[in-house]
């Protein structure tokens, strides 16, 4: 829809409201991270947020948007001379996850370049951004090559085009807000870590709250404009604040005592480096100024730890963001404020306190007639707004199995035991890199070589659609024979499009690791299923570090189940991996199976992701499940089936105690790959794993890996 969605009309979200309207304030913050479901307002949230700043005063004519004050000495556009300005609303810029590297950066013609000598740059979504925001949906999905310009670019505050030898460079400081589903992965911790705050956001519970959603959102439908007119003077004033606050700004007084909170805050919640120490200030800096005040309050300091902090504690992929606030106020409860010096206002006045009330005030709950954004996002109820709300309860530590306080476990020594209640995985650790072998062409990842845009150069071919990675000699060799025809008089070369290059090159691609797990009878000592899931949660680890999806299949009992279809969220495996009970007998041909199948599936969804698959057993069949007849028989097709198909595996051999059949070797055989003991999968005990992987399948994987031969 042409109008957008009044900010101040958002239903709840105070967490999100706030942690914006700072950056606006003060955009040396730097930036916003939005984690939640979805639906939840998001990016409604976000796309308002423009309308609230500021005008930008710029060069006219300008694509850089240099300031008239101080343009950019370097600006492509420039040099620029004095002259009055001009003014223009402030941009936010979305860039979409799946573009290009041109798109992000801009680009050169390289074929003027080569022929003529000149620089003609065309501007991309950076140069776009410059004093504005720049607006990432679903920010964990962004391709990795992207991921590195947009860290380059927000610590350099500039951006570099580089075409063999001929170079561009413009200013880029910009807003950097991101939305995300955690449930589809997280995000790299070098650009976690750029994001100055992160809130986490949820629907409401409230029936209350969610029937004001729905109420705005239908009324916004039906008419846009007379919505967004019934909530004019709510903007205007929130603008206002904006505004008043940045001129408050350079006189807020950070003192000794809040440092001090702030230094304290971050070394009691272990944080890594000082980027959070900076964020903390200039987040309490800024929460004054919207407040009215000239100096820096404890509460201050506690609602930037909230803000700044989260994202910065965790220690893998798996742990939940959030911070334990009875250790927070014991830590700030160590240094009292100090008292402000020549402030006309100390305490804060409640009308103009850190959280705006665009929802209509307490005599008006119900705000203007209205409706939710159009995500259908409703508002967290005050209660439950914090990031510190979305961490689960802690679970109470498992007792050791010999304590007298441990349950009595029923025997599993039988293949078709009871069912056993879920124990906890044990601890993590680093594993060897396990990878397909070939050469693929799928996403850009860290596991197997593929051919990709980045990576070292290997040749050269004609370009298929736009040319992007020049490879200067194979043009110029290219177009040699041709200068006497197209008669060449001067020093440069006479260049034709059709002499153009484009370089190939090798890197790593992700893959889709697909781990099938035994949890049968025979897996169900505590000690021996505890080393499986750490052994699993390790491989885990390592696909999150790779950037690979994961699935997981299990099998016990009569038959096999999808646990996890195929997805980027580790945490999510992780979590089904943690709950995951054992017991019954052990169908292991129904396992591959339903492998087979799985993979299959993906195979149409994203041909051009390999396979690698996971098989995490002792080898014992004990039931064909639905299939029938002899189990080891079944097990014996279904491993050929899948070695057929040229799918890559691995088995992680479970098997314990002194005698031992050797069942996950010749399953290893027949699937055409390794087998590996769990303490084999160590980084300093797997040695020569990953040349067993590459050599062991022979047969090609699949139409990819057999164009790429």
């Amino acid at each position: 829809m042409s109008t957008p969605y009044p900010f101040t009309a958002v239903v709840g979200q105070t967490d999100l409201r706030l942690a914006l309207l700072l950056n606006a304030v003060s955009p040396a913050v730097g930036g916003v991270l939005v984690r939640g479901e979805k639906g939840t307002a998001k990016s409604t949230a976000v796309r308002a947020l423009s309308a609230l700043l500021p005008q930008v005063d710029v060069v006219p004519g300008c694509r850089f948007s240099c300031a008239p004050a101080a343009p950019d000495p370097d600006c492509p556009d420039g040099p620029h001379g004095a002259g009055p300005g001009g003014a223009r609303p402030a941009r936010m810029v979305e860039l979409p996850v799946g573009a290009s590297e041109d798109r992000l950066v801009g680009a050169l013609d390289i074929e003027r370049a080569l022929s003529e000598g000149v620089k003609a740059f065309e501007p991309g979504l950076l140069a776009d951004a410059h004093r504005g925001i720049l607006y990432v949906d679903e920010v964990n999905l962004l391709h990795d090559h992207l991921i590195d310009l947009l860290l380059d670019a927000a610590a350099m505050g500039a951006s570099y085009v580089e075409r063999e030898g001929v170079s561009v460079r413009h200013a880029a400081r910009f807003l950097l807000v991101g939305t995300m589903n955690p449930e589809e992965g997280e995000l790299r911790p070098q650009l976690l870590d750029r994001f100055g705050l992160t809130v986490e956001v949820a629907a409401s519970r409230e029936p209350a709250q969610r029937v004001e959603v729905v109420r705005r959102r239908l009324a916004y439908e039906d008419d846009p404009a007379g919505f967004a007119a019934r909530w004019s003077g709510d903007e205007s004033e929130v603008r206002a604040r904006v505004v008043a606050a940045r001129a408050l700004l350079p006189q807020v007084r950070l003192g000794d005592t809040a440092l001090l909170q702030i230094a304290a805050t971050c070394a009691g919640f272990e944080v890594d480096g000082m980027r959070a120490d900076i964020v903390m200030a200039r987040t309490a800096t800024a929460l004054a100024a919207w407040a009215g005040r000239t100096a820096v309050l404890k509460e201050d300091v506690r609602q930037a730890a909230l803000l700044a902090l989260p994202h910065r504690r965790r220690r893998n992929p798996f742990d939940a963001p959030g911070l334990d606030e009875d250790k927070l106020d014991e830590i700030l409860d160590r240094f009292p404020d100090e008292e402000p010096e020549n402030d006309p206002d100390p305490e804060p006045d409640p009308g103009t306190g850190p959280e705006p009330d665009p929802d209509g005030g307490p005599e008006n709950p119900q705000g203007p007639d209205g409706g939710g954004g159009p995500d259908g996002g409703g508002g967290v109820p005050p209660q439950g707004s914090g990031p510190q709300d979305a961490q689960p309860p802690a679970e109470p530590a498992e007792a050791p199995a010999d304590s007298p306080e441990a349950p009595r476990q029923p025997s599993a020594q039988e293949p078709g035991g009871p069912e056993q209640a879920a124990v906890r995985a044990a601890e993590p650790f680093r594993t060897r890199m396990l990878s397909v072998p070939g050469l693929g062409e799928g996403a850009a990842g860290r596991r197997s070589r593929a051919r990709t845009a980045h990576g070292r150069t290997t040749g050269a071919q004609r370009p298929r659609g736009q040319l992007t990675k020049l490879h200067l000699a194979a043009t110029v060799h290219a177009a040699a024979p041709h200068q006497k025809a197209r008669g060449r008089a001067g020093r440069g070369l006479v260049i034709r499009k059709d002499d153009l290059r484009q370089a190939t090159r090798e890197g790593r691609e992700g893959n889709l690791v697909l781990f099938v797990v035994d949890a049968s009878g025979s897996m169900a000592a505590r000690q021996r299923m505890s080393a499986v899931k750490g052994a699993v949660l390790s491989l885990l680890l390592d696909a999150y570090q790779r950037r690979d999806k994961v699935g997981l299949v299990t099998f016990r009992g009569a038959a096999a189940e999808l646990a996890l279809p195929p997805t980027s969220s580790v945490d999510a495996a992780a979590a089904r991996l943690e709950k995951l009970p054992t017991g019954g007998r052990t169908p292991l041909g129904s396992g591959l199976l339903k492998a087979h199948e799985v993979l299959r599936i993906e195979r149409l969804r994203d041909p051009s992701r390999r396979p690698l698959l996971v098989v995490v057993t002792d080898g014992r069949a004990t039931s064909a499940g639905a299939v029938g007849g002899d189990p080891r028989e079944l097990t014996a097709r279904s491993a050929r089936l899948l070695a057929a198909e040229g799918v890559a595996s691995v088995v992680v051999d479970c098997e314990s105690g002194p005698v031992r059949l050797g069942l996950a070797g010749a399953l290893a055989a027949d699937l055409g790959g390794p087998a590996v003991t769990l303490d084999g999968l160590r980084a300093d005990s797997l040695a020569g794993l990953v040349k067993g992987v590459r050599t062991a399948v022979t047969t090609p994987f699949s139409h990819t890996t057999r164009r790429a031969a």
